[in-house]
């Protein structure tokens, strides 16, 4: 083919323009990228090649090269390679989800004027190819795809375009030649031209890398007599010799004690394509029933997509150090979903498929033994650890509440594993507090975990559903998130005592006061059995009952759930999942002490079939959706109604 001429994908302009005019002060982590990427190709090819021995045409000795000639600096591996339609896709786009928020966070970075480190961003959104714009003139890339014959070219000069050509590669992998740019070819700390510079590099970022990484080094020996003898004057003999630059010693299989937080961190963000510190690292090694090494965080920052299907869960598996499998969903319940590391086990098969791990006696315990530790840990950190605890409950709580509600559809029993760990926002603290802490402020003789449903705290404290529960100085749970009444509904109950909503059912106080209150209402009711029935009518279908509330105080009304359905936050989020069928039995509730009841009775009594108590039927029941946030069928004909009262004389 002629030599073709490709323009960027347009977000990669603007990252690589950025990189270009130096954002980033420290320029040297380009190498550990280029580096990086080189391993993930061995990776492929080996993992593929467990399946087709053929790719690897005979040569099964896996290495990264690096090679210094005047200013070009060469990284080369034998890795999977690339076709013509990978080069397109992987160097010509930033394929990888994340790209605006990443674009966002450099420009951020840069009209801040802040110092982004070595240790943040450009791993995270798969990018760091183009790390070597920042201290290149220009890339060439040399590579042939592993089971294919035709080699390709490809070159930029990062002006946002690149060139593509055939080319005669003899070998299968990727050759990346950077044409050094003058400052960072000559002397000075940062000449990534100079292999004792190179070298540190290496060992500063790589040195867990599983294949060698190789340089020429040139090394000086004394010259020798004929008996062995050092001849002295004499100007030593300089010769080029293979040096390995890495320990090729995995991090997780070096004792916990002898690794630094900093190798942790760094392993991390290096190995999972991170740029924040994990919130957590287990560190756990077996011996047994079944042996093996885990090495497990929690990132610092839940993904974008946790929650959506496209979403990849699970956590590397290696046997032997060996490489197997990159997202085995099976390890770990899909509440720790968030988890980010690898297991390595001899008791692993290399050629292990997803039936048989499936299957698989060993990766059931060890997945049961780390759920365990995890879980163990995240009750240590509650109570050793609130704030620490608490960011990580910001970030991942609604993981663990889903867990809790899918346990009734999967019959796993994940409540009593998770229930300690849940937290709620709190009425009378004013922040975070788990079920154990609500328990053990209850009042004498209250029988029931009051909570209540809101989009945020001040909804819930504007419902006059909790006015009656604030004056008796009784705590109510804060849900704010749709799941939050699931995960509760699944719980049931906590130490022997229930989930009250303050908006399901009745409200049933233990209090004598309250109870009194109740029996003066029931009265009222009686007396007033066919204004009630009349609003019913009025509103048909719309509910299943109109009574007078025993919850309210100063509000009018409200609306309620029968206790034995669903409740108006759950039809809501049934409603937002594309399932309307789950509806709630509405009632609709009127404060007897109210002065718009007297109102209702005046009218009612006036004319029992009157528009116009149909018409204040109407607006109770739409002002009662208001307060819980829904909108009314026909919100126009409610804001006619509205004026209609208002201009009555």
């Amino acid at each position: 083919m002629a030599k073709e001429r490709h323009e960027f994908q347009a977000e990669t302009k603007q990252l690589l323009d950025l990189m270009i005019h130096s954002i980033y002060t420290n320029r040297e982590i380009f190498l550990r990228e280029l580096i990086s990427n080189a391993s993930d190709a061995i990776d492929k090819l080996h993992y593929e090649s467990l399946t087709n021995r053929d790719l690897l045409e005979g040569n099964d000795s896996f290495s990264i090269h690096l090679a210094v000639d005047g200013n070009k600096l060469t990284i080369a591996d034998n890795g999977i390679g690339m076709d013509k339609q990978d080069i397109v896709n992987d160097l010509g786009t930033i394929a990888r989800s994340g790209t605006k928020a990443f674009l966002e966070r450099l420009r951020e970075a840069k009209e801040s004027g802040s110092d982004l480190s070595d240790k943040e961003l450009i791993g995270q959104f798969g990018v760091g190819f183009y790390s070597a714009f920042m201290v290149a003139d220009s890339v060439t890339v040399e590579t042939r795809k592993a089971g294919t014959s035709q080699g390709f070219v490809w070159e930029s000069t990062g002006d946002g375009a690149y060139t593509l050509d055939e080319a005669d590669v003899t070998a299968h992998g990727t050759t990346i030649t950077l044409t050094l740019k003058p400052e960072f070819a000559g002397s000075g700390e940062e000449n990534f031209a100079d292999s004792d510079r190179l070298s540190a590099l290496v060992k500063k970022y790589s040195d867990y890398i599983r294949y060698p990484i190789t340089m020429n080094v040139t090394v000086e020996e004394p010259v020798k007599d004929k008996d062995g003898k050092v001849v002295e004057g004499a100007e030593p003999i300089k010769k080029d010799e293979l040096k390995t630059l890495n320990s090729m010693q995995p991090l997780w299989t070096r004792n916990k004690s002898d690794i630094t937080t900093d190798e942790y961190k760094d392993f991390f963000r290096h190995q999972f394509y991170e740029w924040e510190d994990p919130l957590e690292i287990f560190h756990t090694k077996a011996e047994g029933t079944v042996e093996y090494t885990a090495l497990l965080f929690i990132p610092g920052s839940a993904p974008y997509n946790l929650y959506y299907t496209d979403f990849e869960p699970g956590v590397q598996l290696y046997s032997r150090h060996v490489f197997i499998m990159d997202k085995c969903k099976d390890l770990l319940p899909d509440y720790l979903r968030f988890v980010k590391g690898l297991v390595d086990s001899p008791d692993l098969s290399l050629n292990i498929s997803r039936e048989i791990l499936q299957q698989s006696r060993n990766v059931k315990l060890i997945g049961k033994n780390l759920e365990k530790n995890i879980l163990k840990t995240l009750a240590r950190k509650l109570e050793k650890n609130r704030e620490e605890y608490e960011r990580f409950w910001n970030e991942y709580g609604k993981s663990l509440k889903i867990g809790i509600y899918s346990s009734m559809m999967s019959g796993e029993n994940n409540v009593d594993k998770l229930k300690n760990l849940v937290l709620f926002y709190s009425s009378k603290e004013g922040k975070l507090v788990s079920l154990k802490e609500y328990r053990e402020r209850m009042k004498d003789g209250q029988e029931k975990i009051y909570y209540a449903t809101g989009k945020d705290k001040e909804t819930i404290d504007a419902m006059p559903q909790t006015e009656l529960l604030r004056d008796r100085d009784l705590e109510v749970l804060y849900l704010l998130d749709p799941v939050d009444e699931f995960a509760v509904e699944a719980i049931r109950e906590y130490d022997g005592k229930t989930f009250h909503s303050v908006s399901r059912g009745d409200l049933d106080l233990e209090d004598e006061a309250f109870k009194e209150e109740k029996k003066k209402n029931e009265d009222i009711a009686k007396t007033n059995e066919g204004l009630l029935k009349a609003v019913k009518e009025a509103l048909g279908t719309k509910v299943t009952d109109v009574r007078l509330s025993n919850r309210l105080k100063s509000g009018a009304v409200c609306l309620v759930a029968d206790a034995a359905g669903p409740s108006l936050a759950m039809e809501q989020a049934f409603a937002g999942a594309d399932n309307p069928f789950m509806k709630a039995r509405r009632i609709l509730e009127i404060n007897p002490h109210h002065d718009l009841f007297g109102r209702l009775q005046k009218i009612y009594a006036a004319d029992a079939a009157s528009d116009e108590l149909k018409e204040y039927s109407g607006l109770l029941y739409d002002q009662a959706l208001l307060l819980e946030g829904i909108l009314p069928d026909d919100p126009v004909a409610f804001a006619n109604k509205v004026a209609r009262m208002m201009a009555k004389e």
